[in-house]
């Protein structure tokens, strides 16, 4: 009888393990779908793409489509700017961030809970579209609303509220005595912040810069607002200009584009990705 329990349970327990996995394959299948397309849509010619769009697999690989989309579309210098916006961007917000998750995790001063309160509930408003107008203003005002720089400023000066609780709750973890020992040793706030914190945040400074690389690689509406020249354009704006331009005659060369805008965000979240998950789910030192 008791044998027969446990084969019973042992037998469920597989059932509800293989309607799991199952599940996970289906939801991972309808994920990768697009991008699986996308590939191999980036061999085919756009004649192949137009008439047999149904199928996966192209009947004849060809690679003149990025050799396209790289030359003629001017991509080399999309991704540049790209580029050069995103990793000012993500070396500042990592440093911002720290330490603003510092100041509100160890700090004591009037008003401390209120402020994080107001800045924790603006993830349940939209501020966008409310903000995008003064922004825009502010940065016309000091002259840097038609370059690079004024995306990474704009953008430097905003706080992701994901990204503090992600460095906020990886401090909590950390022992205060270890700041208590650095006082004794003399190290100022900035010097514990820099000498101490950011090693031992080195996961948690991983996850933040997965999550700003992404939101700003891609982010469309503050780039199409700030980048008016063309030689300033990122990726994501190349990408609705290419497809304005040229989309009906050359999907092929579309499609290699869009493989190619995402390639870096896909390189730098699997070569990170053992730091993004000790940052997001463990905890540093306990105290």
């Amino acid at each position: 009888m008791k044998e027969t329990k446990m084969h019973s349970k042992s037998t469920r327990t597989l059932v509800s393990k293989v309607i799991i996995y199952l599940f996970i394959a289906i939801v991972m299948v309808l994920v990768m779908f697009p991008l699986v397309y996308t590939f191999f849509g980036s061999f085919k010619s756009n004649a192949e793409l137009l008439t047999n769009a149904h199928k996966v697999l192209p009947e004849k690989f060809q690679t003149s489509n990025y050799a396209n989309a790289w030359k003629s579309a001017n991509f080399a210098q999309y991704t540049w700017n790209s580029l050069a916006m995103a990793v000012p961007i993500v070396i500042g917000t990592i440093f911002s961030l720290t330490t603003a998750a510092y100041v509100f995790e160890r700090g004591h001063f009037p008003g401390k809970k209120l402020l994080f309160l107001i800045i924790t509930s603006s993830m349940f408003i939209s501020l966008g579209s409310l903000t995008l107008y003064p922004l825009f203003k502010i940065a016309k005002f000091f002259s840097i609303n038609k370059s690079l720089w004024g995306v990474v400023i704009i953008r430097l000066l905003g706080i992701n509220v994901t990204n503090l609780y992600v460095a906020k709750s990886y401090i909590n973890s950390i022992s205060t005595e270890i700041d208590d020992a650095a006082k004794i040793d003399g190290c100022s706030t900035f010097s514990i912040i820099v000498r101490i914190i950011f090693p031992l945040c080195k996961p948690s400074l991983f996850s933040v810069a997965i999550f700003a690389f992404m939101w700003n690689w891609d982010d469309f509406q503050n780039q199409l607002i700030y980048l008016t020249k063309v030689d300033l354009y990122t990726v994501a704006l190349a990408m609705r200009t290419t497809i304005d331009a040229t989309g009906a005659d050359n999907w092929g060369a579309v499609m290699a584009m869009a493989l190619c805008s995402v390639l870096p965000a896909i390189v730098m979240f699997f070569c990170l990705q053992k730091y993004f998950v000790d940052g997001v789910s463990t905890s540093g030192l306990k105290g």
